[in-house]
């Protein structure tokens, strides 16, 4: 069965480029165009598509619709990915936009749609429950990191900075487990203090676990 999308998207130049694109996968069907959130919302519910692909800023206030778009789909319709476009490669808004989760959730610079492979990869990926970051984000980290104090990963232990690696790979703490031999309580305890030590305890979970892994990409870029 092909992937089920819905485009929405308030240019329409914009959202025919992105349908031509689509248009030359197999394994993807464009079933429905939509111009601001709540067009995109009633969309999602009568076509159930599988990935809702959408602009950052839309009607009715072009401010953070997309990422309005994915907390509202997370909570009704949590089987359904969603690929924000962007132009901006600010990585506030990739926190936002996974708060809830990074499953099924991507985020991409419109630049990427000059290329139709990491568009479609990106809708292929939180089709199968993945997530993406665009790399330019992971560089904002990157530079932000190089003009400040040391990174706070070097305060991590061998044994926390090993648990963190796992996790930026998408584990949960029973898979973290049992790849580096520990009881899900030792990961646990790893991981409470990892989050200590990079100033993360108050925030929520997710929250947390989604920095802690841009934290990590980003000193890996560097």
């Amino acid at each position: 069965m092909p992937i089920r999308v819905v485009i929405a998207e308030d240019s329409l130049l914009v959202r025919e480029g992105i349908a031509k694109l689509l248009d030359g996968c197999d394994d993807v069907e464009v079933v429905a165009f939509c111009d601001d959130l709540p067009s995109l919302l009633d969309a999602a519910v009568s076509t159930a598509p599988d990935v809702v692909l959408t602009d950052i800023r839309m009607p009715p206030t072009n401010t953070d619709e997309g990422i309005r778009a994915a907390a509202t789909l997370r909570e009704q319709q949590p089987e359904v990915g969603v690929v924000v476009l962007s132009q901006y490669a600010e990585p506030a808004y990739a926190l936002a936009l996974l708060e809830g989760g990074s499953e099924r959730r991507a985020y991409l610079l419109k630049e990427r749609l000059s290329d139709a492979a990491q568009l479609v990869g990106a809708v292929r990926e939180v089709a199968r429950g993945g997530s993406v970051i665009d790399p330019k984000v992971v560089e904002v980290l990157v530079y932000a990191r190089s003009r400040g104090p040391r990174s706070p990963l070097e305060r991590l232990t061998t044994r926390e900075s090993e648990v963190l690696a796992e996790i930026a790979q998408g584990k949960n703490n029973a898979t973290v487990a049992a790849s580096l031999a520990l009881s899900e309580r030792a990961v646990e305890k790893h991981i409470n203090s990892m989050f200590s030590k990079l100033g993360l305890s108050e925030a929520p979970d997710v929250h947390r676990r989604v920095k802690a892994v841009l934290l990590y990409l980003a000193d890996q870029g560097g």
